[in-house]
């Protein structure tokens, strides 16, 4: 898995509704359970409460006033932190939320059990999980960590039996699982799979054909198992008949599917709205399916190489003009320059392009990206140096996320964007709201005019390539370019920093990042002072992840005050001791504290990773030997 090649999000993260309640300021654990009862595992469904009944509600609440006031004014409460706020207003609306809540979002699968999940809400109708942390795409876990989806599958199909709706990310998902899924809902109708690892055709077999009302089958970044004995067709399990399928996603399955079944699929699945397929499928089959579906809006081309001898080549042109309606093009895998004029038809209606997996040059993207006008959100590699980046600017005013990804990512290498690209786009693009930016020179004056320009960013990722890299022009450290990004961007809500920075950088951070949720830091910082300014100024720090920095013990202990109120802190290869790590888990008895050493290390005292969360339920029961629990 490649943490730099996601594909584009739908949805942020920080934007879904429906959560557990946050933990409790000041320490406290909120436990809202209900104290209602509930039919055991053996009930029928029939049996079960059923969304939109109001029994629950009568029995709850006398006053029937009070009860159309707080179901009505709930159901407009589509954030989930909005939410969480009403349910700790007091027990009646603590209830009254849970009896109306259709969405639950699990931002870490041990933060809270899925028995207590279950019996808390009890019309839950869409489900997700999230399991292993972020710098686990980066090898930096234990591959057998945990986070498997068994438990919480088994409980979800006891409690909720009208589910309709799965995603889970970066989760440990077996066949056997998604057979569960497949056998215990009726009317189940999405599955999105993002980063997982575990399964293979069979268990996609399985929902595939099971599931007569799919709309929704998302396989991203996951790792699918290889080719087996027991393999399965998993594209030819469909129904036969006219699907309910709107979106079809499996770029990342690394080996051809059945080309015959996936034409049909698309030809009798009239409502398919968003098709990403995976490299195996060839520009002509690519044209055919295209032919079959004119309806698309989201398409993903798979490779975009002819490796077919065909007499008469297809006109590639007029299949992407007869997809009036297609907004957001991606895929472009082993992709041959010379077919990209087939896109151009369709290039003046795009608001997203996804080329991170293109190495195409400034001039070819030039040739294309002059008809974007509308696009919104490009994701490309830094092949396109910063010549490319300045046909952006100059062409794409309405942008509002940018991800460029490094081609080689050695330290050593000179990497073909600079800020010469990086300050263009700053100038042509304010409405810029996101950028992810690889590269191997920086200076502090093009992030502060990136500052000025784009006030409105939510999200600045600038990652240096080589440790310790100082202003590429004056040799000063990279302080006063975040420094300006904090204090200008005022609506920051997620950080990463790099290059060379001094603890005068987190200062900065502690005292203007006051909406900053997520902050990563690698090969930074001088002393815990760091930390501290970060620990201590940033109320609204939720994750937080740190890797090869100079923090020890005192860097730790200064976040004692906030660690209830954060998802998680991650340090990796910093300066922190077992006794120390102890210390926290003692006075913070409902965080759990995970300390991972390499098995011939389990006794040292200098901890090589540490990871801590907020859990309802405690220390995990399936932690494998690698992972100490701190008590």
């Amino acid at each position: 898995m490649r943490d730099n090649h996601p594909p584009p999000p739908t949805s942020d993260d920080d934007h879904r509704s429906s959560s557990l309640p946050d933990l409790a300021r000041g320490g406290q654990i909120t436990d809202s359970s209900s104290s209602k009862t509930r039919p055991g595992p053996g009930s029928s469904s029939s049996s079960l409460p059923q969304p939109g009944s109001g029994s629950e509600l009568q029995a709850q609440f006398p006053d029937q006033v009070l009860e159309n006031v707080l179901e009505n004014v709930l159901h407009f409460l589509s954030s989930r932190r909005d939410r969480n706020a009403a349910s700790l207003v007091c027990r009646s609306w603590c209830r009254a939320e849970a009896l109306t809540r259709s969405e639950l979002f699990i931002g870490n699968c041990y933060a809270v059990s899925p028995r207590r999940a279950t019996a808390r809400f009890s019309r839950v109708r869409s489900v997700t999980v999230k399991g292993k942390p972020r710098f686990a795409d980066f090898d930096l876990m234990p591959d057998d960590w945990g986070a498997h989806f068994a438990p919480w599958a088994t409980a979800l199909a006891q409690a909720y039996p009208w589910l309709e709706k799965i995603h889970l990310k970066r989760m440990s998902v077996t066949d056997e699982d998604l057979a569960v899924v497949a056998d215990s809902f009726s009317g189940f109708r999405e599955l999105v799979l993002v980063c997982c690892e575990g399964f293979g055709t069979r268990g996609l077999a399985a929902v595939t054909s099971k599931c007569r009302l799919l709309r929704v089958l998302e396989v991203v970044e996951s790792l699918v198992e290889p080719v087996s004995e027991d393999e399965v067709d998993w594209v030819s399990c469909f129904p036969e008949t006219q699907t309910h399928l709107e979106s079809l996603v499996f770029d990342c399955v690394e080996y051809p599917v059945n080309f015959e079944a996936l034409e049909g699929l698309v030809a009798r699945s009239p409502g398919l709205k968003k098709l990403r397929l995976n490299r195996f499928v060839s520009m002509p089959q690519l044209y055919r399916l295209m032919l079959r579906a004119p309806q698309l809006t989201h398409l993903g081309t798979g490779s975009f190489s002819d490796s077919e001898a065909l007499e008469q080549e297809p006109d590639y042109a007029s299949a992407f003009a007869a997809c009036r309606s297609l907004v957001c093009l991606s895929g472009f895998r082993e992709i041959w320059a010379n077919y990209l004029p087939a896109i151009l038809p369709v290039c003046a209606n795009l608001t997203s392009l996804n080329l991170s997996y293109a190495d195409v040059n400034a001039d070819q993207l030039r040739s294309v990206i002059c008809h974007c006008r509308k696009l919104q959100i490009l994701w490309a590699l830094d092949s396109i140096g910063d010549e490319g980046l300045q046909a952006v600017a100059t062409t794409c005013h309405d942008l509002r996320e940018l991800r460029v990804f490094p081609v080689d990512a050695r330290e050593e290498s000179e990497g073909p964007v600079s800020e010469v690209g990086f300050e263009a786009i700053s100038k042509g693009c304010r409405k810029l709201e996101s950028i992810l930016f690889f590269c191997q020179r920086m200076t502090n004056a093009a992030v502060v005019a990136m500052s000025k320009n784009c006030p409105d960013l939510l999200v600045f990722r600038l990652c240096i390539i080589g440790r310790y890299r100082p202003d590429a022009v004056t040799q000063e450290p990279m302080d006063e370019g975040f420094g300006a990004i904090v204090m200008n961007c005022r609506k920051l809500t997620r950080l990463a920093v790099s290059g060379l920075l001094t603890d005068r950088a987190f200062e900065y951070i502690g005292r203007y990042g006051k909406l900053v949720r997520t902050l990563s830091v690698a090969f930074n910082g001088d002393t815990d002072l760091a930390l501290k300014y970060v620990l201590e100024g940033c109320p609204n720090m939720q994750k937080l992840e740190i890797r090869d920095c100079p923090f020890g013990d005192a860097a730790l202990r200064s976040g004692l005050h906030h660690y209830y109120n954060m998802r998680f802190l991650w340090m990796s290869n910093c300066k922190l001791t077992r006794q120390a790590c102890q210390d926290v888990a003692r006075a913070l008895p409902h965080l759990v504290v995970e300390v991972i050493n390499k098995e011939d290390e389990a006794a040292v005292d200098d901890i090589e990773l540490l990871y801590m969360y907020r859990s309802l339920d405690g220390p995990r029961d399936d932690a494998p030997q690698v992972v100490t629990i701190l008590h």
